[in-house]
């Protein structure tokens, strides 16, 4: 094989494994958006994000803490709310993608509290950055006058899905601590980020995001992992074909005649063997795989959400 088209071969098979993970991953929409900042954000306590918020330094954070309000109220099921978003969407009876529809957030003054620390939550912002375990009804657009007034075909589908939190909840809330109009300190949505509010443990909010769709989510990784090891194998080989081939070629084209000759012992005074190959490819080489396997298993932290974390207590 002419050397190199190998290892260019394997390039740009992870190149196209790499694409494939990523419209993957992108087809799970802001969901996926949500997932990975659950994954990466930085954690803080509620003391560091209030004096994050006094100091006026914008950084997006996550908070675990407890739920907690003065104002909130009981629904048909006696739970103590103080958040709930009901979504609408509608999909053609022939099936396909669900459209969203409208949504309807009703939430009263909450605060997350770690200890004697709180931080209010402006959650009036809040959109796709809910993350529960929804409570789904599914019937015909018919049933909703709001979807059939919109020219909405009255045989389409139509799904209602409904997410609350509550006063029993412990939470992760990720945004951006801050100083609200009125001077109170908030955490909210900020730097292009969501506000996001999620009372599942990170491994189920994970499967809630991905949406049942886990077949899809391992062909993503999968992918992830194929890209990484093509992009390791084409630099081990060009690392080969440069230290090994090359430098045996130069050095059997500096010597010709293989037999020692006085002078070329390394143990006398002559001049010993110099080195072969390019040295400081090789290092760049060894570093390029170094960096590679680093973002390779940044990449399947970011997927897979990490390590899970022990349940935490309900009050």
């Amino acid at each position: 094989m002419i050397p190199g088209v190998a290892p260019l071969l394997l390039t740009a098979a992870g190149f196209v494994a790499l694409i494939a993970a990523s419209l993957i991953l992108r087809s799970f929409g802001p969901r996926y958006r949500i997932g990975r900042l659950l994954a990466v954000a930085p954690h803080v306590s509620v003391a560091e994000a209030r004096q994050l918020a006094e100091a006026g330094t914008r950084r997006y954070v996550r908070i675990d803490g407890r739920i907690d309000s003065e104002e909130d109220w009981e629904d048909d099921d006696h739970r103590p709310l103080v958040l709930r978003r009901t979504s609408y969407a509608w999909r053609p009876a022939a099936g396909g993608r669900w459209r969203p529809f409208d949504a309807k957030l009703e939430v009263v003054p909450f605060v997350i509290r770690e200890g004697l620390d709180e931080l209010a939550v402006d959650a009036s912002r809040i959109t796709d950055g809910l993350v529960t375990v929804p409570r789904q009804r599914v019937g015909h657009a018919a049933d909703l006058e709001a979807m059939t007034a919109a020219g909405i075909d009255p045989a389409a589908e139509a799904r209602m899905e409904v997410g609350y939190v509550s006063t029993v909840d412990h939470a992760a809330v990720l945004g951006v601590p801050q100083q609200g109009p009125d001077g109170q300190l908030v955490i909210g949505p900020g730097l292009g980020r969501p506000l996001i509010v999620s009372i599942l443990e990170d491994a189920e909010a994970m499967r809630v995001l991905a949406g049942g769709a886990t077949g899809r989510s391992r062909v993503a990784i999968a992918a992830l992992v194929a890209a990484g090891i093509c992009f390791a194998v084409a630099v081990a080989w060009w690392l080969l074909e440069a230290v090994i081939g090359g430098g045996a070629s130069a050095a059997l084209a500096a010597s010709p005649d293989p037999t020692i000759r006085p002078g070329t012992d390394t143990r006398t005074s002559g001049g010993g063997p110099g080195l072969v190959g390019d040295p400081l490819f090789a290092l760049l080489v060894v570093v390029a795989i170094a960096v590679l396997s680093v973002a390779a298993s940044l990449a399947w932290i970011r997927v897979t959400g990490g390590p899970t974390k022990p349940a935490k207590p309900s009050r």
